[in-house]
């Protein structure tokens, strides 16, 4: 008794990470997951490390949750990750207001994003 075990829906050199809950907004994360597309993860680490954004620290720590989930999970290896993916999603958005003049509101929304990192292994040169 349990539960049936689901197939795969990555292929076997690829790995995946997804961080939940990012506070900010969708485009101003999507800005600094177009940084890292296409590179090597330690060129992506390095950029992430010294980006001046207050999300690429979010953003690090899933690319570093999907280098371990490479390493660990599914036996890649490192040297030869890169990121295949990083997309972003929309999340909930907390509406609040603030008073204003002559009795009127001004809306502050606080919008939270999720961002999905994709890490694949590079085919070998010979």
């Amino acid at each position: 008794m349990g539960k049936q075990s689901v197939a795969r829906s990555l292929p076997d050199t690829d790995a995946r990470a997804v961080s939940s809950n990012l506070r900010g907004s969708p485009q101003k994360l999507n800005l600094v997951a177009q940084m890292i597309r296409g590179k090597n993860v330690d060129s992506a680490l390095a950029q992430l490390t010294f980006s001046k954004r207050r999300i690429a620290v979010d953003v690090k720590k899933a690319l570093q949750s999907a280098i371990a989930n490479a390493e660990n999970n599914h036996q890649l290896d490192v040297d030869r990750l890169f990121v295949a993916e990083a997309f972003v999603g929309k999340k909930m958005v907390m509406k609040r207001w603030r008073a204003r003049a002559r009795g009127r509101v001004g809306k502050i929304q606080k919008p939270f994003s999720v961002i999905t990192v994709v890490v694949r292994e590079r085919e070998e040169t010979a």
